[in-house]
């Protein structure tokens, strides 16, 4: 009789990166059906058809599973093509923060019904949610100061960790608390009384 958690029940054989996958979408599909109260690793593995000792030995707990689930699903949260380039430091920062707005926002909105649950069930903050979910993600800042230096707009002296994430960091903090875009007044007001006064010459 076959093994109830072995993946090479399926038809596919799915192995690897491909199970991984089907799990993480079972484990969304569920989700956005059932809500995080009613979501159990036995059902996302029906849906997934395997066994729930295969979801067990990639995420230990139901929190976890539902993490990389939206993980899987969300879009970068800095541009996936070549940072903007307008010729000018003002313009390529707020092109960089429309656009995480735009789509992070679009997405946060769309979710922010299947969490509501997660939080108060698991105690976590979306503090959590953002140090697992929301660091280490590749950043356009960099290649916009270096442009921004050779055209004398910023002085690299002033340049530190802190001040190059600052940007980011403060729309990422108002996605979190808001769960929309956020709104361009306030893009605005980071880059021009935030950002640019603590970067110029």
């Amino acid at each position: 009789m076959p093994d109830a958690d072995d993946p090479a029940r399926t038809p596919t054989r799915r192995r690897g990166a491909a199970l991984e996958a089907a799990l993480l979408e079972a484990a969304w599909a569920e989700l956005a059906e059932v809500g995080y109260p009613a979501l159990t690793m036995e059902n996302v593995a029906a849906r997934a058809g395997t066994g729930r000792a295969v979801l067990y030995r990639r995420w230990p707990s139901r929190s976890e599973l539902v993490l990389a689930a939206l993980k899987h699903h969300q879009p970068q949260f800095s541009a996936a093509s070549a940072p903007p380039d307008t010729g000018s430091l003002r313009e390529d920062v707020l092109s960089l923060l429309r656009d995480m707005s735009s789509r992070t926002g679009e997405l946060m909105a769309g979710i922010s019904f299947m969490f509501a649950d997660y939080y108060s069930q698991t105690g976590e903050s979306p503090a959590v949610w953002r140090e697992r979910f929301m660091v280490d993600r590749p950043s356009s800042m960099p290649a916009i100061l270096d442009r921004a230096i050779a055209r004398g707009e910023a002085d690299p002296a002033r340049i530190t960790d802190q001040v190059l994430r600052l940007p980011v960091d403060l729309v990422r903090h108002d996605l979190i608390m808001t769960l929309g875009p956020v709104p361009e007044s306030t893009l605005v007001k980071i880059v021009d009384e935030l950002f640019l006064p603590l970067v110029r010459p």
